[in-house]
């Protein structure tokens, strides 16, 4: 059995989803958000991040953490602060374990629907239907976080060339 921790790194809202497998079955243990409210000093929101992800750890106890990879195309500002919040993430995890793993966004794409380039619909609705609920998982940062723990438990022994490095 294999407990996994998927992050979705985000700086106003970090998505997070615990997914545990056997064999090719997997089940949703439980997901969310870790939120910092705007206005705060921004090493308030990166420390609340990391709080954040050091409780998850300590509640769910994964075997990995596996975290999707950054893609900004457009806002360097954004980049800079989602790398940061990223960062606070990497450091909560890697006290916890060095079994920390990462994916692209379109590794995961191709992972839950089978198509590299697959929209969000269509990602959140594999994700519901892949882990049989009752609804598609919300708010959007979270079915992230949930795909990239699905994408990394279908991964199996394959999984040391997604090793953090």
């Amino acid at each position: 059995m294999l407990i996994v921790l998927g992050i979705d790194p985000g700086y106003a809202l970090m998505g997070w989803g615990v997914v545990e497998a056997e064999g090719s079955r997997m089940r949703l243990i439980n997901y969310g958000c870790i939120e910092t409210k705007a206005g705060h000093p921004m090493q308030n929101r990166l420390r609340t991040l990391q709080l954040g992800v050091r409780d998850l750890l300590t509640i769910y106890k994964p075997d990995d953490v596996a975290f999707e990879e950054l893609f900004f195309a457009r806002n360097v500002t954004t980049a800079l602060m989602v790398g940061a919040a990223r960062g606070a993430a990497i450091i909560a995890a890697a006290e916890y374990t060095e079994n920390l793993y990462e994916y692209t966004p379109m590794q995961i794409k191709q992972a839950v629907t089978g198509y590299g380039k697959a929209d969000k619909k269509q990602i959140q609705q594999m994700v519901k239907m892949l882990l049989r609920m009752d609804d598609i998982p919300r708010p959007d940062d979270a079915a992230d976080a949930i795909a990239c723990a699905i994408t990394h438990c279908q991964t199996g022994v394959a999984k040391k060339q997604f090793l953090m490095k």
